[in-house]
């Protein structure tokens, strides 16, 4: 028998697909475009410093890149698989555990592993530039970007081999992922803080890739070498033992064993507290049936919405612990305005999640076009979803915006000229209504993508594009045209304030949730009945990836098959 023949058959299929050579070109490109784009931006700066700040930028983009891949490729592997019934199918061979998981981690992360290998070489040009960076930081910033690839599609695999649903599954990869980059080194601090240590113990710092990508460089590396390996060691040692965990797991969790119950008492408590209990369910049914058959359908587990508001009253907790911890420092514009873009950002990534999630899954199972054939319109179902959501996020996105509004007033009572009080003003009003504005678009654009794209995951990420990315990329084209045009010596007197850039910001911003909003609504009203029918993708959806399109009557009509490892 070949060894590894799942891993075997994937890359061959990989040689055959276009898009394997295409990614490699549009990663490096991307990297290219946006070192050329930092160069210009600062190119008034000395070699060094400018050498310095694309070598950070470079490096930090590829870390970034890696840690995502792991919630975006892999995290649905193997959930996937159980949910359509396949997995078990493969266990009828001889094929082991690590069989399957190092053939589906391959399957599902081969455009990352070649997008990574291809930016590593963009990651150099900055020694070119001279500025005292060292052969010996570009190969150990090599080895902490393939190290945090590694690490992300590790935990996504393991993550993947124990759940059913893509959306527990991506949301517990990120919370793992946060839990080893971010929230082990904060308990680091606090036990430093409470025991009235000098520096954080590095025990709490080696499970962090930010860590081992901060003592790569020179001056670091040079005070810890044995911290940075150690580092490095761990993480890969993680990496190696979730695979391993998933190996072990996905041999035996395919399988729906229905007497585990009875040898878990607790478990049978769950259900209690997410649904409540029969009188309750019952009387909670018969009010929201009355209102609308899908909002009981969508709503009837409560603790997705008590999730909601156990986020906010730990960041509350944390909040004013640091608050009490640092007195007066805590209070001033820098933590209001960052507390502000965290807890808004959450909550776009949040909605956008929950708004594709439910179509999607019940698209894949057929579940859709059952609730279709009811007497239900189409108008009906959406306007049970939208009242899902509301019920879900209308009291922690007023509960944000007052807090925000409590802050606006706080940074204008600190503000004393009039033209920064202005300047406050009009960011903390756009932010506010920007938010607004983008929870509303990504609901439309959720739904539709969660109709349209191949899983939940993917219908996510499409969502969170449209409305979050692609304003940035445009404005970051405007500020390089005005870079441009500055460097060839017009205007070079009269450049823009912040009222021109604010304003850019603000019109992009809208002008994208006007666009993808308003056309993703008008595709839900006019075509969902047709969409809805195409159960498993067929063709070349490369032209619809950005920007939706109208199902083929013709591919609908016709069911295609999809072969899944």
């Amino acid at each position: 028998m070949t060894f590894l023949p799942i891993v075997t058959r994937e890359l061959r299929l990989a040689s055959r697909r276009r898009a394997t050579y295409w990614v490699r070109s549009a990663a490096a490109l991307i990297m290219v475009i946006a070192g050329g784009w930092l160069f210009l931006v600062l190119r008034g700066q000395p070699p060094k410093e400018l050498a310095v700040a694309l070598f950070c930028t470079l490096t930090g983009g590829a870390v970034l890149f890696a840690l995502i891949s792991g919630p975006r490729s892999t995290a649905d592997c193997l959930s996937e698989e159980k949910r359509e019934g396949t997995l078990g199918l493969l266990f009828l061979t001889d094929l082991k555990g690590y069989d399957i998981v190092l053939g589906k981690l391959v399957a599902g992360s081969l455009n990352s592993f070649y997008s990574v290998f291809a930016v590593l070489p963009m990651m150099a040009i900055p020694l070119l530039l001279g500025g005292g960076l060292t052969l010996g930081e570009f190969i150990r910033m090599t080895l902490v970007v393939i190290d945090a690839l590694l690490f992300s599609l590790a935990l996504g695999m393991c993550v993947s081999s124990m759940t059913r649903s893509a959306h527990r599954s991506a949301s517990m990869s990120v919370l793992i992922l946060l839990f080893f980059v971010a929230l082990v080194p904060a308990l680091g601090v606090m036990v430093t803080s409470v025991t009235k240590g000098k520096a954080v113990h590095w025990f709490f710092l080696a499970p962090s890739i930010g860590f081992s990508y901060y003592t790569a460089f020179d001056a670091p590396y040079k005070l810890g070498k044995f911290e940075f390996w150690t580092s490095l060691g761990i993480i890969h040692a993680i990496s190696w033992l979730g695979l391993l965990v998933a190996s072990i797991v996905t041999r035996r969790s395919w399988q729906d064993k229905q007497d585990r119950r009875s040898l878990l008492p607790w478990s049978e408590r769950w259900p209690l507290w997410t649904q409540g209990s029969s009188l309750k369910r019952s009387a909670f049914r018969r009010q929201l049936l009355d209102i609308n058959p899908i909002l009981w359908f969508a709503a009837r587990i409560r603790s997705r919405t008590a999730a909601v508001w156990v986020f906010l009253g730990v960041s509350a907790v944390i909040w004013f612990s640091a608050w009490f911890k640092f007195k007066r420092e805590w209070l001033n514009e820098a933590v209001y305005v960052t507390t502000a873009i965290l807890l808004n950002l959450i909550l776009r990534y949040w909605l956008a999640g929950e708004a594709t999630r439910s179509f999607a899954e019940h698209r894949k199972s057929g579940a859709l076009e059952l609730l279709l054939s009811t007497p239900l319109s189409v108008n009906e179902l959406l306007r049970g979803h939208g009242l899902a959501m509301r019920k879900m996020f209308m009291g922690p996105v007023l509960v944000a915006l007052g807090v925000e509004t409590l802050f606006m007033f706080a940074t204008l009572h600190e503000a004393v000229p009039d033209e920064e009080r202005t300047f406050w003003l009009a960011l903390w009003m756009s932010g506010m209504l920007m938010l607004v504005a983008d929870l509303v678009a990504l609901h439309w654009v959720g739904m539709w993508q969660g109709l349209t794209a191949k899983n939940p995951i993917r219908a996510a990420g499409g969502s969170l594009f449209r409305i979050l990315a692609l304003p940035w990329i445009a404005y970051a084209f405007v500020l390089l045209m005005i870079i441009i045009n500055d460097l060839r010596g017009s205007n070079a007197q009269t450049s823009p304030g912040w009222k021109f850039f604010l304003g850019l910001w603000f019109c992009l911003g809208m002008a994208a949730n006007f666009a993808f909003g308003a056309w993703s609504r008008q595709k839900l009203m006019t075509e969902f009945r047709l969409a809805a029918q195409e159960r498993y993708g067929s063709g070349d959806k490369s032209k619809s990836r950005f920007w939706p399109t109208k199902p083929s009557s013709s591919k609908a009509a016709q069911p295609t098959r999809e072969v899944s490892v």
